[in-house]
């Protein structure tokens, strides 16, 4: 009940009157029964953003941190992301990525939309980082499609370090599902695994428009600042963000 109090109550007005948000491709998205939502991870908001556009509910799959909070803030925080459908996971630990992975099939084993970020964390400037393989191991465990979906302008809404949401357009575009089942039963092989998540990246890449760097953002995210207060040094292989020469492309990996 409360998913969809906040949905179209409580914080639902609030993001149509921020973003204006427009969506193209809802035809992709299953009336019923499971799928993967594989999105490009903006901003925080965009975990609001697509399910306001979406007419199914969507869980996510969200760190632990979000549950674990002190005090009052973190007691609203916990019952906050509960009740709009998050599922906490513990991403420091030995054995994340495994429960990550089993969470995530649970969901789906339910015939529910199941929302995930390949990226696993949010773009550090704007660009399109390389995809982690627990979407393809997800996908061909489960044997449900994945449904691309670009989030565009989200991150003018909800800047990086802001505590202030500003207007700006925001639009949502779902990709046509991909049917991974000519690799049944290959799951585990990471070259497989590999395959599969290009491919989503790169048709997330296609949808978003954005330039593709093949790094993972949390490698960017680690770098950090110099001891005089100066910007990190490159991490080699990355272009500077206002360098779109040297930034690598996916190829396409569409079977003929």
């Amino acid at each position: 009940m409360w998913y969809w109090l906040f949905k179209y109550v409580f914080l639902g007005p609030v993001l149509w009157g921020l973003g204006r948000p427009t969506v193209e491709g809802t035809e992709n998205i299953p009336a019923e029964g499971g799928a993967i939502l594989a999105s490009n991870h903006q901003a925080v908001l965009d975990s609001f953003f697509l399910p306001l556009r979406v007419p199914r509910r969507i869980t996510f799959l969200a760190k632990s941190e979000y549950f674990t909070g002190t005090g009052l803030k973190g007691a609203f925080q916990r019952w906050f992301f509960s009740v709009v459908g998050q599922v906490p996971i513990d991403r420091t630990g030995a054995d994340a990525a495994q429960d990550a992975l089993n969470a995530g099939l649970r969901v789906l084993s339910q015939g529910k939309l199941l929302g995930i970020y390949p990226e696993g964390t949010r773009s550090p400037d704007g660009r399109l980082y390389k995809g982690k393989t627990g979407l393809a191991r997800m996908a061909l465990e489960s044997g449900v499609k994945v449904i691309p979906v670009a989030m565009i302008g989200t991150e003018k809404v909800n800047p990086i370090g802001s505590r202030v949401w500003r207007p700006a357009k925001v639009t949502i575009r779902v990709g046509e599902p991909i049917d991974f089942s000519r690799f049944e039963g290959m799951g585990g092989n990471r070259f497989v695994e590999r395959a599969v998540t290009d491919e989503v990246m790169y048709k997330l890449m296609k949808l978003s428009g954005q330039e593709y760097v093949d790094i993972y953002a949390a490698t960017l995210k680690k770098k950090a600042p110099a001891a005089d207060g100066s910007a990190p040094a490159p991490v080699a292989g990355v272009a500077p963000a206002n360098d779109a020469s040297t930034v690598t492309r996916l190829p396409d990996t569409r079977a003929s």
